[in-house]
């Protein structure tokens, strides 16, 4: 009797759910026959996915495909698999991320192309029965949050947001001291990141050959091609297409996703969000001010001048700071511990289990752990669990992000839904929920 991979995963879910511990994935990995393994595909091998697919290539999974619309990045991830698995060939390389999603022998993708790309590969790779590990921010716009969220839960897939903060344990201690009152009540909170969006206006470049421009634009506007949105071949930056509202978010949903993501963990809103966004006092001149508000009275608001910590939780008893690498908790105005450089003394790791020792050694609320955000999508792929950044929370803090921008680009007050993801109280537009989509590219 024959049975899928996956039905056997699904079945044997219930039973590896009792079990006492889940084995890491280095741990078993090196005896995994290569045909039990995960098999994976590839979208978008730019930077950031150039490290996921490291990684991946080092834990229990077998790479079969890779795709890009730049030829250069397309060739070199496909050699670097190969290298990898000491092949001459072996790896498909593929310039239509479809041709990934049709094949049956793939069980999930690893997705870092463009924000404006994100959902319409997810959905489709969660209609076609796969898992999915999806780059912040998961989606474009609320709409696309929506849908991507009504597609895992249909299709009974796991889904892994790359909001790799909630695997670090400087942010988990801060967001436990905080839904533990060892701030006392949470009163606000604060978050520092970059610009919001803004239109395109780059001027056209010669095209240069090797790069599939059209299919870069996919469901955006068609406009010349200009090196700052897609530079050539392996480039070892960030490009700025992020910066621009027909491709991303600007800062608000690149920096944003991450420390929203926080203040969301912290707040323990994962399966809500805010039920009003207030503009920034400037208007739609602003670059920093607006403001999430929460049922609870709590703020969360866009700031500068944070001092290097990315996020600062405000309680009637104390406060906590945190940003990658550092961390500082202070209770009724007296430092706890504290470790943003050097000049500190000590060690991040010293910082936050003085503070867990203090004032979490008895605590009622234990976050999810995890010590590294390939290992847990990896594990939760076996366990069919949900992951630590499941497409719930990838979701619902893309959602504060968008409201975010579009408080930005409007200047109005919005009243929220958070149950409903909907304008409620005649304020904000569904037109703002979504966006026009270049033929034949949809959600």
């Amino acid at each position: 009797m024959k049975i899928s991979r996956r039905s056997f995963l699904t079945s044997a879910s219930a039973t590896a759910a009792s079990l006492p511990f889940i084995v890491p994935s280095q741990v078993w990995g090196a005896q995994t026959k290569p045909s039990d393994r995960l098999t994976m595909g590839f979208i978008g091998v730019g930077k950031q996915n150039r490290g996921l697919l490291n990684g991946f290539l080092h834990r229990d999974t077998r790479v079969l495909a890779v795709c890009d619309v730049d030829t250069t990045r397309r060739n070199t991830a496909q050699k670097t698999v190969n290298d990898h698995y000491k092949q001459t060939s072996g790896c498909d390389a593929y310039n239509d991320y479809r041709k990934i999603i049709a094949r049956k022998d793939i069980d999930a993708v690893c997705i870092a192309t463009p924000d404006h790309w994100h959902a319409i590969i997810t959905v489709e790779a969660l209609k076609a029965g796969k898992d999915v590990y999806c780059e912040k921010p998961l989606t474009h716009n609320i709409h696309e949050a929506i849908e991507v969220m009504n597609a895992a839960k249909a299709n009974g897939s796991i889904l892994q947001t790359g909001s790799m903060q909630r695997s670090s344990s400087e942010f988990r201690t801060a967001c436990e001291l905080v839904q533990n009152g060892a701030i006392g009540k949470l009163i606000k909170v604060e978050c520092e990141f970059g610009d919001p969006w803004r239109p395109c206006d780059l001027p056209g470049e010669p095209m240069e050959p090797g790069l599939d421009w059209d299919m870069w634009q996919g469901p955006a506007p068609v406009r010349p091609y200009n090196s700052i949105l897609s530079p050539r071949g392996n480039h070892n930056h960030y490009p700025r297409w992020r910066n621009y509202s027909e491709y991303g978010g600007g800062m608000v949903t690149d920096w944003g996703a991450h420390h929203l993501d926080i203040a969301q963990w912290g707040m323990g809103m994962d399966h809500s969000g805010p039920v009003k966004v207030l503009p920034a006092p400037e208007g739609t001149k602003a670059k920093r001010g607006v403001t999430l508000v929460y049922a609870s009275g709590v703020t969360v608001t866009h700031k500068s001048g944070l001092h290097g910590f990315g996020i600062h939780f405000f309680g009637t008893e104390g406060e906590v700071q945190v940003n990658r690498g550092k961390f500082a908790f202070t209770r009724n105005g007296k430092l706890v511990s504290k470790f943003a450089n050097r000049e500190d003394g000590g060690s991040l790791i010293l910082a936050t289990r003085k503070a867990q020792k203090e004032y979490l050694a008895n605590a009622k609320i234990k976050l999810y752990k995890s010590s590294n955000h390939q290992d847990d999508f990896l594990t939760c792929v076996k366990t069919r669990k949900k992951p630590i950044t499941s497409e719930i929370v990838g979701a619902r803090s893309a959602i504060c992000c968008h409201l975010m921008n579009l408080a930005y680009a409007h200047g109005e007050t919005m009243k929220w839904n958070p149950a409903k993801n909907k304008f409620i109280g005649g304020t904000g537009n569904p037109a703002w929920l979504t966006r026009d989509y270049r033929s034949p590219w949809n959600v």
